[in-house]
């Protein structure tokens, strides 16, 4: 079994800044991607940020300069510092890793219970 459990989330005034974490327990032998996407109602799931095990990152062109991805392997981590909010940012955050529980289970695809971001004077 394995928890992802999210964490940052709040209402901040356009322009300022939030760090969102999220964090991994449970049966993991390794862990692939991890990222983050976010969700407005009646709209789909759309992709904020991605990181390899590696260290790669790719972005949402949306967020491409105002947003930065980051893993903690060790600690079993994915954060995401957000800067220059606005509005158009308010949604509920997932946090998600390709997780590999290790033999005989497959890798499996968890995701954190959202968290809610508000841009907002």
């Amino acid at each position: 079994q394995v928890q992802l459990v999210e964490s940052g989330g709040g209402l901040v005034q356009p322009g300022g800044s939030l760090r969102l974490s999220c964090a991994a327990s449970g049966s993991i032998f390794s862990i692939n991607d991890m990222g983050w996407y976010r969700q407005t109602p009646g709209l789909q799931r759309d992709l904020v940020a991605r990181i390899t095990s590696w260290g790669s990152a790719n972005y949402a062109d949306s967020v491409k300069g105002r947003f930065t991805i980051s893993r903690d392997n060790d600690m079993k981590e994915v954060y995401l510092q957000m800067n220059s909010l606005k509005p158009e940012d308010t949604a509920v955050y997932y946090c998600y890793m390709d997780v590999d529980p290790g033999p005989p289970a497959s890798v499996y695809d968890y995701w954190g219970q959202g968290t809610q971001v508000s841009v907002s004077s």
